[in-house]
């Protein structure tokens, strides 16, 4: 009687198995035409022969080293035969045992399915790995969905039958082994890492075809739930999966049992790092370079998120890394002194080196945090406060590592505006190709950009471009002045006069060249060459040599009154290297698509801005910083055999340190100060830019050329390809030039303008 029973039940159990089989037949037919618009659309031939996923655009160096990507999936795909055998055995033991034997439909699997659904016993899913990939690749669930999806056990069919036509096409369409390929870049394996190259690195700092067995396993057994069985966050859930992989991996004979019982009992050992635009080299730039690529995806229809592309930079890796390294080292020990210096008093000092009252009561303002408490509590300012002072666990930054702690909006406000910051670039003055860019001493603490973004006055730093326009107008760098005081006068104006101070308030009295003048920054000779000259004359320079912000007609536009950018004085020292001609710094050079086409080729902007023999009396003149002024501090063993231009840079109170060197093949820069002009040291001596910006280029190019590989040699400046036709052997010229065209001016009282 139980055998009778059997048999009849397991007759209705294929009976209604062939029925289905046959509706759903029919269904399937009518899915493919759906001219009631019943079962939703299904991907066109064409999205069906392009069917990659959201791509990674990748960052990388001018030596080939990825700086980074720019995502909202971070997934960079591999081809199959980037994968390592024991990833291949793994995922096919796990998904799909039959994967090489079927055409996308996997019947044997497919009814084991439908008997287990039917007798409420789960004996195994019944899709393959390529309907796997079908529903990652084109969202069958979750889009294209027709009239018949809101009664949900119909949707779930359809969605079912959707994914067997798709992948029966892309049997046909591609080998097993894209398939399977496609499929790695498709998955998710959490903490953010699309496709199994990222996730690879992500967990292990490996690439797909270094994978062994048990990180095989592990990524593998994460696919279905990438949360719940992240090794990283999860571990002893994922160690639980890993060995039910681990066994499959065995039960189908790929392994021994003694091997399985050794990487079953081994702890798996991650090298886990999710990757963050905190992270890795060139972060700022990284940060700046998106702004640029974003406005440049737009105006040529890409997505710099999705659609993979290769962009590839100026910046070179190692010198990037020096570059760094040179910040991070000379801040840390000026921040030491600097913390020192203050011993516990507070560092925002006006003028007259006093601190500056409820200074972070109003700094606060400018925060995030005050700004959205303000939207949130418009009307309660005592709620506002309350926030401002709440404490809670954070990290803080140290230059001895992240700290936790405890703090209030007040508290860190108070902490962070503590901090020196510094900014940092170097190009090649030939090509305009940026090699380094520094823009800061965290980013993942401090996101402002000090090399392009900020811009503070450069004091001294922009005296040379006056001197250029004395020489265009065939001044000598021999002629001589008096450093004496100088009073010009202003009329109609409040005082009508400008009497600018030396560096010290104090005057030598001495006769010297304006290349000595220069060298040693002198402000009251080139207060009289301004005067000389003219302020739109110099200004009108200055647009030449790329400098694009506000730039006052005012005689102290001299001495650097005027706000610039680290970018922008680098440009301009380079037109002196290059021979007079201005190449605007970049820092792309090409963009390919996914498939290596490449989209653009950049091209640098330039433009003669003086002739040869300028240039080079230029580069004589910056010469003497080194020479004779403001730069002989410089490692001695950076000046043998190698010529060396400079000029450094300090403004009023030293709230800004500058220094900028040249040589024949690389023009840098550095500029160190604080948060607000107020945060400075109390006596110019200990802020001036010899002091806190030298270091970090003198570092950087110790570094640079100790590293053969780079190619960058100690040398002498290319000199013009004509004879030059001003002396600039100063005995010679004094030999040949009259002693009254020493210039000379009166001292003015400043009663004669009342």
């Amino acid at each position: 009687m139980k055998q009778k029973l059997f048999k009849y039940i397991l007759r209705i159990l294929w009976a209604s198995f062939f029925l289905g089989v046959l509706g759903i037949s029919i269904m399937f037919l009518m899915v493919r035409n759906d001219a009631f618009g019943w079962f939703g659309g299904l991907p066109s031939l064409q999205a069906l022969e392009r069917p990659d996923p959201d791509l990674s655009s990748e960052l990388i160096s001018a030596d080939g080293v990825s700086l980074g990507k720019y995502f909202r999936k971070n997934r960079t795909p591999v081809t199959y035969e980037e994968l390592s055998p024991e990833l291949v055995n793994t995922l096919l033991v796990t998904e799909d045992i039959r994967f090489k034997d079927h055409s996308g439909i996997d019947l044997k699997g497919l009814a084991r399915a439908v008997f287990g659904k039917l007798t409420f016993s789960f004996q195994g899913g019944g899709s393959t790995l390529t309907m796997q990939l079908a529903e990652n690749l084109y969202s069958t669930n979750d889009s294209r969905k027709g009239s018949l999806y809101k009664y949900p056990s119909i949707g779930q069919l359809i969605t079912k039958i959707k994914e067997w036509i798709i992948a029966v096409q892309l049997e046909q369409s591609y080998t097993k082994e894209e398939i399977l390929a496609m499929y790695l870049n498709t998955i998710e394996y959490g903490s953010n890492s699309y496709g199994i190259k990222v996730a690879a690195k992500t967990f292990f700092n490996k690439l797909p075809s270094q994978l062994d067995y048990q990180e095989s396993a592990s990524l593998v057994g994460s696919i279905n739930k990438p949360t719940a069985f992240n090794p990283a966050l999860n571990p002893e859930r994922a160690k639980r999966k890993r060995t039910e992989v681990l066994w499959n991996v065995h039960k189908y004979g790929l392994i021994e049992r003694s091997v399985y019982d050794s990487l079953n009992n081994k702890e798996l050992t991650l090298n886990y790092l999710v990757e963050s635009q905190n992270e890795g080299l060139a972060t700022y730039f990284r940060t700046v370079a998106k702004n640029y690529l974003m406005r440049w995806a737009n105006e040529n229809n890409y997505d710099l998120f999705e659609d993979g592309l290769k962009i590839y930079t100026t910046i070179d890796s190692r010198m990037q890394q020096y570059a760094e390294e040179a910040v991070s080292e000379s801040m840390d020990t000026l921040q030491q002194i600097f913390t020192e210096h203050w011993q516990g008093e507070n560092p925002w000092i006006d003028d007259e080196n006093n601190e500056i009252p409820e200074f972070l009561e109003f700094a606060v303002k400018r925060t995030k945090a005050y700004r959205n408490l303000s939207t949130r509590y418009a009307d309660e300012p005592d709620s506002i406060e309350f926030y401002l002072n709440l404490k809670k666990p954070m990290k803080v930054f140290s230059w001895e590592g992240e700290i936790d702690t405890t703090f209030s909006s007040y508290d860190s406000l108070n902490y962070y505006k503590r901090f020196l910051q510094g900014g940092f670039m170097s190009m090649d003055p030939r090509t305009g190709y940026i090699k380094a860019w520094v823009g800061g001493i965290n980013h993942k603490y401090f996101k402002f950009d000090h090399v392009k973004q900020g811009k503070r006055q450069p004091g001294s730093i922009f005296k040379p471009i006056v001197y250029a326009k004395a020489i265009q107008n065939n001044y000598s760098p021999c002629q001589t002045y008096v450093d004496a005081p100088v009073t010009i006068p202003l009329p109609g104006q409040d005082p009508p006069y400008w009497k600018p101070d030396n560096a010290e308030n104090s005057w030598s009295g001495e006769v010297m060249t304006i290349r000595e003048a220069m060298s040693k920054s002198v402000n009251s000779i080139t207060a009289h060459l301004m005067h000389e000259i003219g302020p739109q004359n110099v200004i009108e320079l200055a647009r030449n040599l790329g400098i694009e912000g506000d730039l006052p007609p005012v005689y102290s536009l001299a001495l650097g009154v005027a706000d610039v950018s680290l970018y922008e004085m680098l440009g301009a020292f380079s037109t002196f290297v290059n021979k007079g001609t201005y190449i605007k710094p970049f820092f792309i050079s090409r963009i390919e698509d996914k498939n290596g086409n490449v989209i653009q080729q950049f091209i640098p902007k330039e433009r003669e801005v003086l002739n040869e023999e300028t240039a080079y009396l230029m580069l004589h003149m910056l010469k003497g910083t080194v020479e004779l002024g403001t730069g002989r501090s410089l490692d001695y063993s950076l000046k043998v055999d190698n010529e060396i231009g400079a000029k450094t840079g300090t403004t009023q109170n030293a709230s800004d340190g500058w220094f900028i060197g040249i040589t024949k093949d690389l023009v840098s820069g550095a500029w160190v100060g604080g948060d607000d002009r107020s945060i400075r040291f109390k006596y110019w001596a200990m802020g001036q830019g010899g002091r806190t910006a030298l270091p970090i280029w003198e570092k950087y190019m110790l570094k640079v050329y100790a590293d053969e590989t780079l190619g960058y040699q100690k040398g002498y400046f290319e000199k013009p390809t004509k004879p030059l036709r001003t002396v600039i052997d100063c005995e010679l010229y004094e030999e040949n030039s009259n002693p009254s065209d020493t210039v000379e001016y009166d001292v003015v009282d400043e009663d004669d303008f009342m």
